[in-house]
């Protein structure tokens, strides 16, 4: 759907294509089991040994690869200004600076009391909770919904590094998955430029700083994939925040579409959890999200 929208659209994009690599025997088996969950979804994957991956990128070390065929990278602003742009062609009102300050539930819809600096309320028959991070705290903001339906939250920091000079692949390399995230992985920007990350730190609060003192922790885990890497290429980039649902022992591995069908309340969508995903996924979730408040569905070719 995103690649057929950017093409319309006009939003620049390339499909470059992805490795999932196991850098040691023992993590072929978790390249099936990806393998495996892939095809259920209707994704083009191989299976390749590493001295086929090797073939294809002579930097790269590994025991096996998943090959992802249709993995892209896009302009992620360009993509959000054509959403925009859309919507406001079709009467939508982008409201910037306008924090919620609560909102209850009437025989007509939702009502939302806004501090926008004239304290402007808003009736509406649905309403998408999509803030983030805050999904939570926003939830929690509409009287009488139910508490038991407002999941805890946790914050996963992840750290990106950036690569100085030319990058050694043609192909976003990821290592096999860990807990909280997809590992040290390294992806590529439309002007070429590599960066490595993110890495997983669970902190109390959000905060995006970025410490230099990892340098030595992403070189380690880099040069598990690629043994040529130098340190002293490597510098501190930026940091984000997942959102995680529970705890760092205990979380969610998956987006939460909650409905009506769950907590009760008509017209509510309160979407937990989206993390980066999301942003490739976006329209499929739209059309979830129209298709679960009783709105014609999104057509394959908007």
């Amino acid at each position: 759907m995103l690649y057929r929208y950017c093409e319309r659209r006009s939003v620049t994009h390339r499909k470059v294509g992805k490795f999932v690599v196991a850098v040691e025997e023992g993590q072929i088996h978790a390249l099936e089991v990806i393998a495996s969950r892939a095809r259920q979804n209707s994704c083009r994957v191989d299976l390749i040994s590493g001295r086929q991956a090797v073939m294809l990128e002579p930097e790269l070390r590994c025991a096996a690869a998943l090959h992802s065929l249709d993995t892209g990278i896009i302009d992620s602003h360009g993509l959000m200004e054509a959403l925009l742009g859309e919507f406001e062609s079709a009467g939508g009102i982008f409201a910037r600076c306008s924090a919620l300050r609560s909102g209850h539930f009437e025989s007509q819809g939702a009502v939302l009391e806004l501090d926008d600096g004239e304290s402007t309320r808003v009736t509406t028959r649905h309403v998408v909770n999509a803030a983030g991070i805050d999904a939570p705290l926003v939830a929690g903001m509409f009287e009488d919904f139910p508490d038991q339906y407002i999941p805890q939250r946790c914050f996963a920091k992840g750290t990106y590094f950036s690569l100085s000079g030319k990058s050694p692949f043609s192909r976003m390399i990821y290592p096999v998955p860990e807990s909280g995230g997809l590992g040290v992985h390294l992806t590529i920007d439309l002007q070429g430029q590599a960066r490595f990350g993110p890495d997983v730190e669970w902190v109390i609060v959000p905060e995006y700083n970025v410490a230099p003192s990892k340098r030595r922790q992403f070189y380690d885990a880099i040069r598990s994939y690629w043994p040529n890497c130098s340190e002293d290429r490597l510098n501190p980039g930026y940091a984000g925040v997942r959102p995680k649902l529970g705890t760092p022992a205990s979380f969610a591995d998956d987006f939460v579409i909650q409905s009506s069908e769950t907590h009760g309340v008509a017209g509510l969508i309160n979407l937990f959890g989206i993390e980066s995903p999301g942003l490739t996924s976006c329209l499929a979730i739209a059309d979830e999200v129209a298709a679960r408040l009783g709105l014609n569905e999104l057509k394959d070719e908007e």
